[in-house]
């Protein structure tokens, strides 16, 4: 399967917002659960959002009513939109296919002021 590749981290001040970006060329993408992770430094990975073939989501408790996590089946494209960003979202961020334990390369996220 060809590697994942995300995109549009940086740094943002608290209370901003960033989308994140994920290429998944992937056969039958629309069929596949899609998650995105973080990891700040010190900390292990973490499940931040999963949108499942249906489109059904879930969310990090941390990050619920902030964060959406969407997919474009057509683009095989997976998005994290992040709102009311806190310091504490810094991390890197991971796209993940749940299918084949797939990974990106991460994209940084920094928010401060």
């Amino acid at each position: 399967q060809v590697q994942l590749v995300e995109s549009g981290g940086g740094l943002v001040q608290p209370g901003g917002s960033l989308r994140l970006s994920c290429a998944a060329p992937t056969n039958n993408f629309n069929r596949r659960t899609m998650d995105w992770y973080r990891q700040a430094p010190g900390n292990e990975r973490e499940l931040v959002a999963r949108i499942n073939s249906r489109g059904d989501t879930t969310y990090a408790d941390s990050v619920k009513d902030r964060f959406t996590i969407s997919r474009d089946n057509a683009k095989k494209m997976v998005y994290l939109q992040m709102n009311s960003l806190k310091p504490e979202d810094t991390a890197v961020y991971y796209c993940h296919r749940v299918l084949d334990n797939a990974w990106g390369q991460g994209t940084q996220v920094t928010v401060s002021s």
